[in-house]
């Protein structure tokens, strides 16, 4: 796994690449290191700030919700790119942090890249939260591996992947259990879907077609409720593209910063003459 080689604002990153910033924010289920396959696909047109989320990794839990982990998240975005306006890229947990983080703070990103996401859970997904917040309360993080890594990998595609399976479940199970249990909280009562119509920046909403943490009707549905969203559904992957389909959404991506960046240096040709 790569080493944290910074701090933003408090939060542990690792930072690498050369051209306009994209920030990576990682799922609940996982850790920085679920982001890792992104950095040789990415690195050579793009600088790269891998985000450990508060309490993962080298970074400190924050108080105050939903609202308190956004506002470190930007605090750390604006440390880590002073000058800039990047992408912020969101996976799982890290998806809904990132689409809270640019309703709170909407001039700090020029858009959004959100795989496996929504704007929130029905009653089913949230008692799952809420189950999954019981156990890990009374049993540790132990008790619930095996219900964790299904809804990243389903079993079939387990099997094909051993020793990634492997390192993403001691990376699972070496989480502080209360950072786990508060952001199930947090999913748990999550609905930003009237917040996410105001939302002031693009977003393409992706989900894996095998996702059973975040399926992709509610990628759909957050692509249709924001003014500029665009939906992909990315064909035998589950809840971790990153892990699952990086090449697929390496391409993706940065089609996305490219069609970004179009209108951004036509303004600037155009004031030229």
């Amino acid at each position: 796994m790569l080493t944290a080689n910074t701090s933003a604002a408090g939060l542990s990153a690792h930072v690498t690449g050369t051209g306009p910033s994209i920030v990576f924010l990682h799922s609940l289920l996982s850790d920085r290191g679920s982001l890792e396959p992104m950095v040789p696909l990415l690195s050579d047109s793009f600088r790269l700030v891998l985000l450990d989320l508060p309490g993962f990794g080298g970074s400190p839990r924050v108080e105050g919700g939903l609202d308190g982990q956004a506002d470190a998240v930007a605090a750390a975005v604006a440390a880590a790119c002073p000058g800039e306006t990047p992408i912020l890229f969101g996976n799982g947990y890290g998806s809904f942090l990132a689409l809270a983080t640019a309703l709170r703070h909407p001039h700090l990103s020029s858009g959004l890249f959100l795989a496996g996401c929504g704007a929130g859970f029905t009653e089913e997904g949230r008692g799952a939260f809420r189950f999954m917040a019981a156990k890990a309360a009374g049993e540790g993080l132990e008790s619930i591996a095996q219900t964790a890594m299904l809804r990243l990998f389903p079993a079939a595609m387990a099997a094909r992947v051993p020793q990634t399976l492997a390192e993403r479940r001691a990376a699972f199970v070496a989480t502080d259990p209360e950072v786990f249990r508060e952001a199930c909280g947090i999913l748990a009562t999550l609905d930003l879907r009237e917040a996410a119509g105001g939302l002031a920046v693009p977003v393409f909403a992706c989900a894996g077609t095998h996702d059973a943490a975040t399926p992709p009707l509610m990628a759909r549905e957050l692509a249709d409720l924001v003014p500029r969203g665009t939906f992909h559904e990315i064909a035998d992957c589950a809840h971790v593209p990153t892990l699952q389909a990086p090449t697929e959404v390496a391409v993706l991506l940065t089609g996305f910063a490219r069609a970004l960046e179009a209108p951004r240096t036509g303004a600037v040709a155009a004031r030229a003459h």
